[in-house]
């Protein structure tokens, strides 16, 4: 019998979601590279939990473009986080964490108030489209969050446009269902 100790179950803890990651059918022998980035995943968290209050997130916008008209029909608004020490972090490698230690929902109404806030300064019927996680899309309070942002913001609902990923779909069901319907009641 083995006797393990901390350091012992979390080496192999991290050994084990490595190999996880890796697929089916593989293994992964513990190494110090595997404690460093545990270790600077566990760091960027920890920051990102700050990064609001520390206006370090911003909005940008992508501008979708009619291709009949050449004109600019809408923007998509895309977060970035632009950390003190080290500069600009893809959201590639933040949204994740976020998912993962349960801030996307925090994060996603964040910038869903934002782009409103910014949408209805703009002239025009200009639309504003919004990725939504399936985390967050599973969230009974979205709408409610979405509400709130329209009528705070003053942007009128058809503005708004919230872009889902192909995640959402994947759990259909009556909750699905439900959510879907109440989204477009708004």
């Amino acid at each position: 019998e083995a006797d393990l100790s901390g350091l012992d179950l979390r080496n192999a803890d991290l050994a084990l979601y490595a190999a996880k990651g890796n697929g089916r059918g593989c293994y992964r022998f513990f190494s110090e590279s595997l404690l460093e980035v545990a270790e600077d995943r566990r760091v960027l968290e920890d920051d990102l939990r700050d990064a609001l209050a520390r206006d370090q997130l911003s909005l940008f916008y992508q501008p979708v473009v009619c291709t009949r008209t050449s004109s600019v029909t809408g923007v998509e608004a895309l977060i970035r986080w632009h950390h003190p020490v080290r500069g600009m972090i893809s959201p590639a490698v933040f949204i994740p964490i976020a998912e993962e230690a349960n801030l996307i929902d925090s994060l996603g109404e964040w910038i869903i108030r934002k782009a409103c806030d910014d949408a209805v300064q703009w002239p025009g019927a200009i639309r504003v489209a919004v990725n939504v996680s399936p985390v967050q899309f599973a969230n009974e309070t979205l709408p409610t969050i979405i509400m709130s942002a329209l009528a705070t913001s003053g942007l009128p609902a058809n503005r708004l446009e919230l872009e889902l990923t192909e995640g959402v779909f994947l759990s259909e069901s009556a909750e699905t269902d439900k959510m879907f319907s109440a989204l477009k009641g708004l």
